[in-house]
Order: structure tokens, then C-alpha cells, then sequence
């Protein structure tokens, strides 16, 4: 029985088994201790090896150049000697202007010209991203050595502690692998739906489109990484005191949360049935379903002057500095979901309270709590707890209603608060 591409409806090349077995006698293996031969981005053949029973080598024209491209970036081979001459070109090209320079060293050459042993390297490139390279793979260029001496510096001049410089690496990496994937799709996806390409020429298109955005998006990310740490240092610096003060109201000090540093209220929004609705959805409407989700969500905290924290399939986590914005936005994007006909009713909660900053995420037991509260929540309602909803009480944007009180998993028995909007117009959103 032959398969059929979900993004294309054509028939497949071969069944999954045989196709995965032809992309394993193209890419075979390797490990850290073995060498690998055609170490650099070229033409030059690969080495012959049997061809598994089943599989089905692919015909040149179905070949990927961006697939190849990413395989090469992850280990120096070639790219697949099936791509036609032009695109293997044109995948040369955008590497050398991507990594700035040819690969020309290995691990050891890297690491003895950054001054530093080859463990305390790897360290640095496992923080990146990087995968576990063998002696002979050439994987580095100048570039990467002056990149690693940077990071070094800042250690040996005493600016970090290695293990804060490490940390520093993996957010760099983190962010930056899932920001290339969300623009790669984004990208893929604009030209599927308004150039009518099929899935897999608009990922061979791709190679063209990049280099004529690569510097624009670059510059977007670093005005951006500078306006988010001007922003960052405001509300977790300059005004950290000012938001434990406000906290206090109506605390004793004996709270779990009392020992945290922040200040913030807490905000989950979730999407109601969309387990059953993702099984019903084809591919594309999903992606529509869950990006419009998303972008929604992102525009309404924006404006409510809240943080986006992270998304994470159906369910948005945010925070704002104050319990009165948070609510601000809880009740906007209730509003926003029930009168939205493409998007199904979100249960929204918040909490107000202290949490720990780390890794780009909050924890602590107002976090859980929120999350908790959010399971309880009626489709279309914002819940709160008892002293956040004390908090809002006198402020007339809002009206507390007591819900029944009921068992909270890890927080005993808890008095729900339904949230709904009061007088005012609420958030303006445009």
C-alpha cells in the first residue's frame, strides 16, 4: 500500500520504511570517534554502500536542498549528491554567507586556538547546540573561534562564572533554534498559501528567498534583543521592590511564596476542546487554528502591557506587574475567544502573587495554583483566588463572584473567585 503526502496529496516515493532506509544509505551515521569522509559542503562523491533491501533512492528532481543544507549544518558532510548542480550551488553560497566563512578546522584546532581545552569547548558548543563531533569532522570556521573566544573572555577577565557563562550560551541557543524554526515554517507557509507552491517547492524556493533577508532579519534581532533587555531591566530590576510592596496587602508572611523574589500575576489561558478538535483538523487548519490562538493571545498581553511567558500547544502562560492589568487581560481575551467564530472558548485563570524567574519561565505555587484554577474554569469565565480577588475588590472594572469551594490538588480547599468586568470599556484593542 503507498502512503500520500498530507501537505501535497501526491503519492509518496515509497512506503516509510523503504524511503527511511534510502535516507539512511544516503546519510549513514557516524559517531564522535569515527572519521568522516567528504568533510566539507561539496560535490565530490560519497562513499558507495550497498543499498538496503526495499529502499528506493530518490529522483534528483524530489531532492531537498534546505533538508540537505540543515543536515550539513549539523555534521560537515556532503550535500546529498543526488541535488542537481544549480541548487547544490546555491546551498554552497547561502552556507558560506550564513556561517561567514568555509569550515576549515576540527574540535582540537578550535579549541587549542580559543586557549582552552577541548571539554571546556564542548561545553560551550553542547550549550549552542552543536552535536558530538569526531577528531577528523572539519566543522569549525574563524567565525566560531572568535564567537568562542568572546564567551571565554568574559570568563577569564572574571565578568561571569562559567557556569553563568554557560547558562547565557543556552539561552542564546534555545531561543535562537526555536526563532529559526518559526521562521523557516512562516516563511515555507506564505508560499504554499500565496504563491500556490506545493510543501516541498516552497522549502526549495526557500535557498533563493534567504539571502535576500538574511541581514533584515538580522537587524530586527538585535533591535529587538536590545528593546526587550531595556524592558527587562525596568520590570525585573528597577521595579522589583515596588511590586513585593504591593504584594504584601494581605499577607502574613508565612505564604509559600513569601521567600520568592518577584511580584507578578500570573495568567494561564487555555483552549476548550482542542484535543478533539486536532484530531478532526487536517494539517493546514490546525496550523491556522493554533497560530491564530497564539497571535491573538500575544497582541492582547502586548497591549495590556503584560509578557508573553510561553505557549505550549493549546494553553498561554503570561504575567503582568500588577494584579489589575493581569486582569485587564484575562477578561480581554475571554471577550476576545467568545466572539472570535474560528476559535473555540478559552478557560482563563489568575493568580497574584511571587514567583522565581529561571530559564525564561516562572515557577513557583502561584504559577501551580493558576494552572490549577484553569482546569476549574467554565468555558467562556476567568477564575481568581480569594487574595488576589481581594486585591481587585472596590476597583468598579471588576465584579468577584465566590464560586463553591472546592479541592485543589496540592493547596487543600480553595474558594474560586469568578472574575467578569465591571464598569469601563476594558482593554481597547485595535
Amino acid at each position: 500500500m503507498s502512503e500520500r503526502s498530507p501537505a501535497t496529496g501526491t503519492q509518496a516515493v515509497a512506503p516509510t520504511a523503504a524511503r527511511d532506509a534510502a535516507r539512511a544509505h544516503r546519510h549513514p551515521p557516524t559517531s564522535p570517534d569515527t572519521a568522516v569522509t567528504g568533510t566539507t559542503v561539496g560535490p565530490a562523491e560519497e562513499p558507495t554502500a550497498a543499498v538496503p533491501v526495499g529502499a528506493v533512492e530518490l529522483e534528483p528532481a524530489l531532492a531537498d536542498p534546505l533538508a540537505d543544507l540543515l543536515e550539513a549544518m549539523k555534521r560537515p558532510e556532503q550535500v546529498n549528491r543526488t541535488t542537481p548542480g544549480p541548487a547544490r550551488d546555491s546551498v554552497r553560497e547561502l552556507e558560506r554567507r550564513l556561517l561567514g566563512a568555509d569550515r576549515t578546522m576540527r574540535r582540537r584546532e578550535m579549541a587549542a586556538g580559543a586557549g582552552v581545552s577541548l571539554l571546556s569547548a564542548r561545553k560551550i558548543w553542547r550549550a549552542l547546540g552543536f552535536p558530538n563531533l569526531g577528531d577528523e569532522e572539519v566543522f569549525f570556521t574563524g567565525v566560531d573561534q572568535d564567537a568562542l573566544k568572546s564567551i571565554l573572555n568574559m570568563v577569564r577577565e572574571g565578568t561571569l562564572t562559567e557556569e553563568t557563562a554557560i547558562s547565557l550560551t543556552r539561552s542564546v541557543g534555545q531561543m535562537t533554534d526555536r526563532m529559526v524554526v518559526w521562521q523557516v515554517e512562516a516563511l515555507v507557509e506564505d508560499m504554499v498559501q500565496n504563491q500556490k507552491m506545493s510543501d516541498p517547492e516552497a522549502r526549495r524556493n526557500l535557498v533563493n528567498l534567504l539571502p535576500e533577508i538574511i541581514e533584515p532579519l538580522e537587524d530586527l534581532l538585535v533591535y529587538s534583543w536590545r528593546r526587550q533587555l531595556n524592558a527587562a531591566v525596568h520590570r525585573l530590576v528597577l521595579r522589583a521592590e515596588t511590586g513585593l510592596a504591593a504584594s504584601a496587602e494581605g499577607r502574613d508572611g508565612s505564604e509559600d511564596d513569601a521567600p520568592l523574589p518577584l511580584a507578578r500575576a500570573v495568567g494561564f489561558a487555555d483552549l476548550v476542546s482542542y484535543t478533539a478538535l486536532s484530531r478532526r483538523m487536517n494539517e493546514r487548519t490546525l496550523a491556522q487554528l493554533v497560530q491564530r490562538f497564539e497571535s491573538k493571545c500575544a497582541e492582547i498581553i502586548s497591549i495590556g502591557g503584560g509578557r508573553l511567558v510561553k505557549t505550549v500547544g493549546d494553553e498561554v502562560l503570561f504575567v503582568a506587574e500588577t494584579p489589575q492589568a493581569g486582569a485587564q487581560i484575562s477578561l480581554a481575551m475571554s471577550k476576545e475567544f467568545a466572539a472570535d467564530e474560528l476559535l473555540p472558548n478559552t478557560r482563563v485563570a489568575l493568580v497574584w502573587g511571587r514567583v522565581l524567574s529561571r530559564l525564561g519561565d516562572i515557577y513557583g505555587p502561584t504559577v501551580n495554583l493558576a494552572a490549577r484554577l484553569t482546569s476549574l474554569a467554565e468555558p467562556g469565565t476567568v477564575l481568581t483566588d480569594e487574595l488576589t480577588a481581594s486585591t481587585l475588590a472596590g476597583d468598579a472594572r471588576f465584579v468577584l463572584e465566590p464560586q463553591e469551594t472546592t479541592a485543589v490538588r496540592g493547596f487543600g480547599d480553595v474558594t474560586p473567585v469568578r472574575l467578569a468586568p465591571g464598569t469601563g470599556s476594558g482593554l481597547v484593542l485595535d
